[in-house]
């Protein structure tokens, strides 16, 4: 199945991991476009992948206002397909020197949110996302634009069984860290000194209560002020830069 992508950023990455998969380019070609479209054009014209001009109202066109575009530059993109989540934790202490950061995220119903995961995933170098098929946004055209490339860079598994997830993770040498509101350890006293599985609850309600009880572990963002919460994805950047080693 082909998706419209808007973000010239993510078309991008597109163009440089798996160009068989961009069908076609609709952008505008005149000097006064964005240099991050001028490229895609270029880039998409050394491929030898159709370039035509932008059309007026695409089938996403509802979309791309709620997201706050309205350019009429896209691109039609097969979607990425995940992989198995054998492979996603195969070897992972290995691949990750001892360490390194996986994300799961359990029943994330917000399309910009998993979009702004990714994103932040990619740009920290997590190893890759494990994903809940049911009760969850999915990986759609505004993923692919607020990840502004991340869809392309970051492995992810798409599974309808969370805890065989964990049990593969387990098998594989993680320990499986929940991310909560006002329980658990405070984020300072959690080391990057082993390979994690990071679990990002749902919007509202947070983890499932069989997910916190995979946990080996519960850490919190401590909050300095008068607000007690943060949007999913503003905690999981905090998470994922702690784990880098970068907070």
């Amino acid at each position: 199945m082909n998706i419209r992508v808007r973000n010239p950023h993510s078309v991008l990455a597109a163009l440089e991991t798996r160009p068989d998969d961009v069908v076609e380019i609709c952008a505008s070609q005149a000097p006064q476009e964005s240099d991050a479209w001028k490229k895609v054009v270029r880039l998409a014209k050394e491929l030898r992948i159709s370039v035509t001009g932008p059309k007026a109202q695409s089938k996403n066109a509802r979309d791309f206002k709620e997201d706050g575009r309205q350019g009429g530059n896209d691109a039609a993109i097969k979607e990425r397909e995940g992989i198995s989540v054998e492979e996603l934790f195969r070897d992972a202490p290995k691949r990750a020197n001892g360490s390194g950061l996986w994300l799961a995220l359990d029943c994330l119903q917000d399309p910009h949110n998993v979009g702004a995961i990714f994103r932040a995933a990619a740009f920290f170098g997590v190893q890759g996302i494990l994903l809940t098929q049911e009760r969850s946004a999915p990986i759609s055209q505004t993923v692919y634009d607020v990840a502004s490339g991340g869809v392309e860079y970051v492995p992810f598994t798409l599974q309808t069984n969370l805890q065989r997830g964990f049990e593969v993770a387990k098998e594989a040498g993680l320990w499986i860290l929940g991310a909560t509101e006002h329980e658990g350890d405070e984020l300072d006293k959690i080391k990057p000194d082993r390979p994690w599985l990071l679990v990002l609850g749902n919007e509202e309600k947070g983890m499932r209560r069989l997910t916190t009880e995979s946990c080996d572990l519960l850490c919190k963002i401590p909050s300095q002020g008068k607000v007690t919460s943060l949007n999913v994805s503003v905690a999981a950047g905090i998470l994922i830069s702690h784990f880098s080693g970068k907070s």
